[in-house]
């Protein structure tokens, strides 16, 4: 729903076909996931995995831009959050809420990951009950106006008329971000009490996500036709859901909200994990990165960086967008980090399930090698601003690199832990 507006207009009105096609690309991935998770239980994620089996150099470069994804994801939401609560309370100037949701979202992670967890529980009921009222007004509303026949019902997924391979493909790329989270479970296998639910959890996560995605874009493409402009971009579904029934404007913005506050506090965690977890193999400051909070076992200081770069965020990306929006360039930026990590876990799990196997089996070829090629076709249609700035990042990262290593000749990151860190110091 946040970036519904977006999606349908880079996809020329096909919102619900690019999520669907997105989600078979993700399952791809999840699968590699999930998988990599039980030989891997990390809190590294894709950067352990892509380095205990390619190589420490590769491990290196997939995490960096992991940590371009990861510090990306709770930029946008408090750019969102921020934007729809100047919509809805435009007293307070976006940079006040900016600073709110910034506070928010670490004050949540600074409590401990069994806060985290029990606050976005309440939050997922919650947003379940709007989204049932939505999909009810959304019935009555299509139901009580007229049409032109069963076109009308089909186009939100083919329209010959607006069809076009770039604008899928395009609009594909960012349809990835409806998806971004499951990616994240792995880092917390450290925490699961069994590192093998990781898989099943993964995977449903990203079919429960599309198949949910898909309903709501299609209802709202068929209560607003793309040939119609919205009157805010950025906060297109909050003018949908008010058509459909004029309370749900208010309410709906409100849920956006909700919603990415869970959103934002998951991914400010699992950020702060990922850091935690270069930071003890070297690849970051070990001293910084690499501490834990005594009494709450959180890595603090990580938390706080990452709030820290989630306000710069905010206040930034707008300002440089340009003919984007700060949520359209920032969510971008995102997936151009995002893909290249689930590319990076894709060759990891060929590496580990197929070339390294003893019984060369189809069925641990087959998904990485196809997940891999989707995620670089995606990768490839990711738009012009998020190649520039994400080839920067990837530069400063690359170079940094160079540098600790003398030109890659000493070894660049460790992947096995400190022989001080235990096992149990890792569980919150």
């Amino acid at each position: 729903m946040t970036f519904f507006g977006i999606l349908s207009q880079r996809g020329h009105g096909h919102a619900a076909s690019t999520i669907f096609i997105a989600m078979f690309a993700m399952l791809l991935t999840a699968i590699s996931y999930g998988r990599m998770a039980r030989a891997y239980p990390s809190a590294g994620s894709g950067f352990t995995y892509v380095g205990r089996e390619i190589g420490p150099t590769w491990g290196y470069v997939t995490g960096w831009s992991m940590v371009l994804d990861y510090l990306m994801q709770p930029i946008i939401n408090v750019i969102f959050c921020s934007q729809q609560g100047h919509v809805l309370f435009p007293a307070a100037p976006y940079w006040e809420w900016a600073v709110f949701f910034t506070l928010l979202f670490t004050g949540l992670n600074i409590q401990g990951i069994k806060m985290s967890a029990r606050v976005n529980a309440v939050l997922a009921a919650a947003m379940g009950l709007v989204v049932a009222v939505f999909f009810g007004a959304a019935a009555h509303y299509i139901g009580s106006h007229p049409h032109d026949g069963a076109a009308f019902y089909t186009r939100p997924f083919y329209d010959p008329e607006t069809w076009a391979l770039p604008g899928i493909l395009s609009g594909t790329s960012l349809a990835v971000l409806a998806y971004l989270g499951f990616d994240g479970i792995s880092t917390l296998s450290e925490e699961a009490k069994n590192p093998r639910d990781v898989l099943p959890a993964t995977v449903l996560t990203c079919v429960a996500i599309g198949l949910l995605s898909v309903l709501e874009v299609y209802a709202a493409q068929l209560i607003w036709p793309v040939s119609e402009h919205f009157p805010d971009i950025d906060t297109a579904f909050t003018s949908v859901a008010g058509r459909a029934w004029a309370p749900l404007y208010s309410v709906v913005g409100f849920t956006l909200i909700v919603a990415c506050v869970g959103s934002g506090t998951g991914m400010q965690l699992a950020a702060a994990r990922l850091l935690y977890r270069m930071g003890l193999g070297g690849a970051l400051p070990r001293s910084f990165f690499g501490a834990l909070e005594p009494k709450r076992r959180i890595p603090r200081n990580n938390v706080l960086f990452v709030g820290a770069i989630a306000f710069a965020g905010a206040i930034i990306l707008p300002a440089i967008a340009g003919a984007a929006t700060g949520f359209d360039l920032g969510a971008s930026m995102l997936n151009f980090g995002a893909l290249i990590s689930f590319m990076g876990v894709n060759a990891a799990a060929f590496v580990h399930f197929y070339l390294r196997a003893e019984n060369k089996k189809l069925i641990n070829l087959a998904p990485p090698i196809l997940g891999f090629i989707v995620c670089l076709l995606l990768w490839w249609n990711l738009s012009s601003e998020a190649w520039i700035l994400g080839a920067v990042w990837m530069t400063i990262g690359v170079a940094a690199g160079a540098w600790k290593t003398r030109g890659f000749r000493d070894n660049l990151v460790s992947f096995e832990l400190p022989p001080d860190v235990l096992p149990e110091t890792l569980n919150t």
